[in-house]
C-alpha cells in the first residue's frame, strides 16, 4: 500500500485483526482508487493465516458519503461499475475472516454497498444508512443484490424506490445492524479471538453463500440493465448532471 493510498490499514490485538480505516475524510469517497486499495488489502488480509476479524470503517466522523458520482457519468461508468463489482468477488474469497462495517455517521450509496456486502455490521445509533441514488434517477446495483439478505424483500424495496434513510438505531431494531458500532472491539475480543482462525475461515466460507449466490447470479444481470438499459435514459444523465452542478433536476421521464 502506498503512502499516498486513502486506505490506512492496520492491525491490532497483536496481529489478530486489521482494520481498513477509509479516508480521505469527511467524505472517504469510495472512488476507482480507494475500490482499487481495499482489493488490494483484502487480498494481503485473505493470506494472513492469524487472522481472525477485519474491520471496515470510516476516517472521522463518517463511514462513507458513497462512490464517486462523476465516475457514473457516461464514458466512466462503463469500466468502474465492473471494478467496484469486482470488489464484491473479492470480498467472497475463501481466505477472508468475518468482515465487519464499523458504521459511524453516513453510510450512504456505495459505502451502503460496502458495508452491505460484509458478514456484520455494526451501526452507532445516530447513524445514517442508506442508498439515495433513485432521486438521481439511477438505482444501485450492489444494494438491490444484497439488502434483501438482510431484511425483508419488501422493506428493502421501500428504501431502494424512495432513496430514504434509516438510522443505526432503526438498523439495529430491525436487525440490519447486529450490534452497536461501540461494541465492534469486545465482540472481536471476547467471541472471536478464543476460536481458531482456520475455523473462522472456514466457517465464514459455509455461511457466505447468500453473499456469493447475490454476486455470481443476480450481480451480473443488475449490472446488465444499468449499463444497458439506464444508462440509455435522459433521466439518468440528468440527475447526474444536476447533482454535479448542484441545482435542481429537470425530468423528462424519459
Amino acid at each position: 500500500m502506498s503512502a499516498t493510498s486513502p486506505l490506512k490499514p492496520q492491525t491490532f490485538f497483536d496481529g489478530s485483526a486489521m482494520l481498513l480505516e477509509l479516508g480521505p475524510e469527511p467524505a472517504n469517497i469510495l472512488d476507482r482508487e480507494m475500490i482499487a486499495a481495499l482489493r488490494v488489502a483484502l487480498e494481503d488480509a485473505a493470506v494472513r493465516p492469524g487472522l481472525k476479524a477485519v474491520v471496515l470503517r470510516g476516517a472521522g466522523q463518517h463511514f462513507s458519503y458513497g462512490a464517486s458520482v462523476a465516475e457514473h457519468l457516461p464514458g466512466e461508468v462503463e469500466s468502474m461499475l465492473p471494478e467496484f463489482h469486482t470488489l464484491f468477488e473479492v470480498m467472497n474469497q475463501p481466505g477472508l475472516p468475518p468482515l465487519i462495517a464499523e458504521v459511524r455517521g453516513r453510510c450512504l450509496g456505495g459505502g451502503f454497498e460496502l458495508a452491505l456486502a460484509c458478514d456484520v455490521i455494526a451501526a452507532a445509533p445516530e447513524a445514517q444508512l442508506g442508498c439515495p441514488e433513485i432521486k438521481l434517477a439511477v438505482f444501485p446495483p450492489a444494494a438491490s443484490a444484497f439488502l434483501p439478505l438482510h431484511m425483508p424483500a419488501s422493506r428493502a424495496a421501500t428504501m431502494l424506490l424512495s432513496g430514504a434513510s434509516i438510522s443505526g438505531q432503526q438498523a439495529l431494531d430491525c436487525g440490519l445492524a447486529v450490534m452497536p458500532a461501540d461494541a465492534v472491539q469486545d465482540w472481536i475480543k471476547n467471541q472471536l479471538l478464543p476460536l481458531s482462525a482456520a475455523a473462522l475461515r472456514q466457517g465464514r466460507q459455509a455461511t457466505r453463500w447468500p453473499w456469493r449466490d447475490a454476486s455470481e447470479r443476480v450481480l451480473p444481470v443488475l449490472e446488465h440493465q444499468y449499463l444497458g438499459e439506464l444508462m440509455r435514459t435522459a433521466d439518468a444523465r440528468e440527475g447526474l448532471e444536476a447533482f454535479l452542478a448542484k441545482r435542481k433536476p429537470q425530468w423528462s421521464d424519459q
